[in-house]
């Protein structure tokens, strides 16, 4: 294996905290009430079912990136299984889906800065956080991890004080604040209000809010011990954010009516203000921008290593592989013309992983910039181009997912969790096709795929006849 500088990379501590930093954003403090007004207190079964599925595809990634810890994660893992067309369709979909959140928690963030400091205009702002984030990632990793270990960290408490809150007023605790009992979970419709559909409806939701955890796997081959880090990194993600999703949703149910038109607008705001704390609205508002910017920050890193990745197998622009290390900046190597199997994971690959001390800059500033124009573009076509680009990543996670699940199934052998977990991707997908509110994403998100199929066709057919540019 290329050898590493000990100390060079990042550490167990910012492992996991970079994973929740790209899991808990938008997806949890925004779209959560999204998925309440569907479900009602059913979120809570969406949540877990959700829940359940991502543990399975994390359990299976783990062991894949434990086996082969490299900087393409999941994506070299499909490529491995299937070959150069799915390691090529699972990275830029990935890709896509981190550079487009970005911009989508970019304008949510700038939207509350704005509301507190209305004479900046809210590009501005975009163009202060996009900088910030960009210096971060281009710091080096060890720093960049370090930033977002805090980051992360300050976002888990807030959550564990509101959980913590919460617990003490729906046990009625707090003077003045009688406790709701079980009010809120079966009044206005009961547990169920609009039956299972509802249910669905909201897993859908909680689905795109679980995406971000796969990059534990990639900032996991930037670890001193890649093997030991994946391993230990993985599971404590999957307990974190099932405590803070889980939890979260159960309070919010508890104490506010779900169909409180404030729950839709921000759920955890709606609590804060029905319990009537002076201040703790505003206090809210700040953890979601620090949610917001840290999940801005860590999904920069996640898209810039995908990319790094992609540019190794030949399936990106060779230039967007440059680093910048100590010694100055290295032009980019010519891409992998081979590999080891899934069974030798110990030699050498070009691209397998960024070098100790190295900063893939290039792939750095071109994730950060697509974000930024898609910030622009949300300004200048809200209605238009930047919901187009919010439905055509809508399934990307899911199909991100299936290719985990059967990369799992193809090189370790059939077993229950890649079978139930195909399944319940499969359930899902066949819903949204079904249901015409998630159609339209389920379709632009096909289009987009089958357009990256013909891409990997077209390089297919361009190569000899009988021979891989990319062997496995």
């Amino acid at each position: 294996m290329t050898g590493r500088v000990r100390g060079a990379g990042l550490r167990q501590r910012h492992l996991a905290m970079i994973a929740l930093g790209g899991a808990i954003g938008a997806g949890l403090f925004v779209g959560s009430g999204f998925g309440i007004a569907a479900a009602g207190p059913g979120i809570l079964i969406s949540y877990g079912l959700a829940g359940a599925l991502t543990v399975l595809v994390m359990r299976m990634l783990g062991e894949m990136s434990a086996a082969r810890p490299v900087t393409g994660s999941f994506a070299e893992h499909a490529r491995v299984a299937f070959g150069p067309w799915a390691g090529l369709l699972a990275g830029w979909m990935y890709w896509a889906l981190l550079v487009v959140s970005v911009a989508a928690e970019a304008v949510g963030a700038a939207h509350i800065v704005t509301g507190w400091v209305p004479a900046v205009p809210g590009w501005a702002w975009v163009a202060v956080f996009m900088s910030v984030f960009t210096v971060s990632n281009l710091a080096g990793v060890r720093n960049f991890g370090e930033l977002e270990f805090w980051f992360a960290g300050l976002k888990l408490a807030a959550i564990c004080g509101f959980l913590v809150l919460g617990a003490v007023v729906i046990a009625g605790l707090l003077p003045g604040h009688p406790s709701p009992g079980a009010a809120h979970l079966t009044g206005a419709g009961g547990f169920l209000p609009h039956g299972w559909y509802g249910v669905a409806v909201g897993m859908v939701a909680a689905v795109f809010a679980f995406g971000g955890l796969e990059t534990v796997t990639i900032a996991a081959a930037e670890c001193d011990d890649p093997v030991r880090a994946v391993r230990a990194g993985v599971r404590a993600v999957m307990w974190r954010v099932a405590v803070c999703y889980l939890g979260s949703m159960a309070v919010i149910v508890a104490l506010v009516p779900w169909n409180d038109p404030a729950v839709a607008d921000g759920p955890y705001a709606a609590v804060m203000a029905r319990i009537g704390v002076p201040g703790t609205t505003d206090l809210m508002k700040a953890v979601v921008l620090v949610a917001l910017l840290s999940a801005m920050n860590a999904n920069i890193y996640g898209s810039s290593r995908m990319l790094y990745a992609l540019v190794g197998r030949g399936d990106a622009p060779r230039a967007l592989g440059r680093l910048r290390t100590g010694a100055g900046v290295q032009p980019a190597a010519a891409p992998s013309t081979g590999g080891p199997t899934a069974a030798a994971p110990s030699t050498a690959v070009p691209y397998a992983v960024v070098p100790p001390a190295a900063v893939p800059y290039a792939a750095v500033h071109a994730s950060a910039a697509f974000g930024f124009v898609s910030v622009v573009l949300s300004l200048l076509w809200p209605r238009t181009v930047f919901p187009f680009l919010l439905n055509s990543i809508g399934a990307a996670i899911l199909l991100v997912w299936a290719l985990i699940a059967g990369s799992h199934l193809r090189l370790h052998g059939p077993s229950v969790r890649s079978v139930v977990a195909l399944a319940g991707i499969g359930g899902v997908l066949l819903f949204m096709l079904g249901d015409a509110a998630s159609r339209t994403q389920l379709l632009t998100t096909g289009a987009w795929a089958a357009a990256l199929l013909c891409w990997a066709l077209l390089r297919r057919l361009r190569t000899a006849p009988g021979t891989d540019p990319l062997p496995s």
